[in-house]
């Protein structure tokens, strides 16, 4: 990519959390660190420093074949003498061995602290940008967890460690083929109506548009933003639905006189074949399955998911723990992979523009 860093000291370190270690997550750490540590003339323009405990490492590393790649580190700066060919690692001690497939609740609290410290690294500066690897949130949760999912703690976790103000974080799911919000997330199906509203239309489009210019690097005018309905049709005039009339394209109009580029609301089902696609940038769905069926299904071992709104870069991979097959050498590490990739390119962006 042209705005890749020429040279190992220039390139940005990003901090990985190792997520649920009896998960894929230190699989896929592995099979990154494997082909950038094989092959360093094609080795990825960034440097890894892995939040986790280095004994789950190695025996995952012992489980693929592998000799132990851990390198612990006192400190990031460290990690970029020692990558790719070392991991590096700042230890982050679980409470019992790992594993695969069997998450255990009492390493909940080392989980949580991965990514606290990986989070604290990425907002001192000391990392370019934050990359999650996927956490179980049921297991979380036994051991007391508060928040609903690894975004309202990373919200939570810049509120007090960068102040001032609260931060809104937002949903964006990328790939070559589509870049999509979903307006509600983790809610029932049957309360998205309700969790609609005017103000939360135009407060998302406006984080998202502010991240297009400023960390995907969107130049030459201001991003086209494709807004859907939310019934079918967009409503058909009310016959189908009146929340079209009553909020979204109200939110339109309010969005549009602010000068944005917004059209909308569009029939969702006609808004993500390849023509459609080619008259926006990015596009707002308003439920979670409106705007993952159709990045999944374009996209999907290759798809990302960025969250936006946060006063630092952060990104994971679009799937989860994969119990199923963790430990079994199948799991793909291209959303991994993706992740990383656009972490550094999307930090490289930010640390260009201009303070928002």
């Amino acid at each position: 990519m042209s705005d890749a860093p020429e040279s190992r000291s220039e390139s940005p370190l990003l901090a990985l959390t190792m997520g649920e270690p009896a998960g894929v997550g230190l699989e896929l750490t592995l099979k990154i660190w494997r082909a950038a540590a094989t092959t360093p003339q094609a080795a990825p323009p960034y440097a890894l420093l892995l939040y986790a405990d280095p004994a789950a490492v190695a025996a995952y590393a012992g489980r693929a074949g592998l000799p132990d790649p851990c390198a612990v580190v006192a400190t990031p700066r460290e990690a970029r003498t020692l990558w790719p060919e070392r991991l590096p690692v700042m230890p982050v001690r679980l409470a019992c061995a790992v594993e695969p497939g069997r998450p255990d609740a009492a390493n909940a609290a080392a989980v949580i602290a991965s990514i606290e410290e990986a989070t604290a690294a990425v907002v001192g500066g000391d990392a370019a940008a934050l990359v999650t690897n996927p956490i179980a949130k049921s297991v979380l949760y036994g051991a007391g967890f508060a928040h609903p999912g690894h975004t309202e703690l990373l919200a939570e976790l810049a509120g007090r460690l960068v102040g001032g103000r609260t931060w809104r974080p937002v949903m964006l799911l990328a790939s070559d083929e589509l870049r999509v919000v979903p307006l509600t997330v983790h809610i029932p199906l049957a309360a998205v109506p309700r969790g609609l509203s005017r103000d939360l239309i135009v407060e998302t489009v406006r984080i998202l548009e502010e991240a297009l210019l400023r960390d995907f690097a969107l130049g030459g005018g201001r991003p086209r933003i494709a807004v859907a309905g939310l019934n079918p049709h967009a409503g058909e005039g009310g016959a189908l639905g009146t929340e079209e009339r009553q909020i979204i394209a109200p939110a339109i109009a309010d969005l549009r006189a602010e000068g944005l580029a917004v059209t909308g609301p569009h029939s969702a089902d006609t808004l993500f074949h390849a023509e459609a696609r080619a008259g926006y940038d990015a596009a707002v769905a308003m439920y979670h399955d409106q705007a993952l069926i159709p990045i999944k299904t374009l996209a999907f071992d290759r798809a990302v998911n960025v969250t936006l709104g946060l006063p630092f870069v952060r990104t994971s991979p679009d799937h989860g723990t994969a119990f199923d097959i963790a430990g079994s050498g199948r799991a793909s590490p291209a959303s991994l992979a993706a992740a990383l990739a656009l972490a550094a390119r999307l930090a490289a962006n930010r640390a260009k523009a201009p303070a928002a």
